[in-house]
């Protein structure tokens, strides 16, 4: 039997697309399996940090910041405070240090509210240092890293809420600082929908700087 040629130029560029259709076809799927994996990687890593309280005699006390209002602490600023001033009060460290800036237009920085709001319960002045220029968490361990180096600090415990830990130790450890974390105690459950939202914005956050770190 004889094919004609034209059917036979058919032929060949139909495999030749199924040959594609299939190749694209375990690209995406190997990639659907990469970011699956490491969305997986990222959030055990989020909930490893959050459920441990790595507190331990340290140098120093960081409180990374949170929202204040006009002056005063937000609730989860006041209990990432709180907090920190209960691991002062044991004598873990003889340091606080509040980190966070503030709106340009705003009078009041989250670190100078966190440090105002220690002073009120008995923290002496001298024991603290407030950070009051970051606008971010990797901002604001860039600035502990500062500070640690200028106060000769070698070993400090963070202090924030469980959820954000991981990414300030990675953050914290790329500077080269011995970080202990310690999660904020939680004084009310949250929905299901803004705990997947605090979850979901770790791990972007976490993956847009690891792409920008290499």
């Amino acid at each position: 039997m004889i094919v004609p040629k034209d059917n036979l130029r058919t032929s060949r560029a139909g495999q030749t697309n199924s040959g594609w259709r299939r190749f694209l076809r375990t690209l995406l799927l190997s990639c659907l399996i990469v970011i699956i994996g490491w969305t997986l990687w990222v959030y055990s890593q989020i909930q490893a940090y959050g459920d441990r309280d790595e507190a331990r005699p340290a140098d120093a006390i960081a409180v990374f910041g949170a929202a204040e209002y006009d002056g005063r602490p937000s609730p989860v600023l006041r209990a990432r405070l709180d907090h920190a001033l209960t691991l002062y009060q044991e004598k873990l460290a003889p340091l606080i240090i509040t980190l966070g800036g503030g709106d340009p237009a705003d009078r009041h920085s989250e670190g100078g509210v966190g440090h105002d709001y220690l002073i009120a319960r008995g923290v002496p002045e001298a024991n603290i240092i407030a950070e009051t220029q970051s606008n971010n968490t990797e901002e604001s361990a860039a600035r502990l890293a500062v500070i640690a180096r200028k106060n000769h600090l070698t070993r400090i415990v963070a202090v924030s809420d469980d959820t954000h830990l991981f990414r300030i130790h990675a953050l914290c450890e790329r500077l080269g600082l011995v970080v202990h974390t310690s999660p904020r105690p939680v004084n009310r459950s949250i929905s299901r929908t803004e705990a997947f939202k605090r979850i979901a914005h770790e791990i972007l956050s976490y993956t847009f700087w690891r792409i920008r770190a290499h």
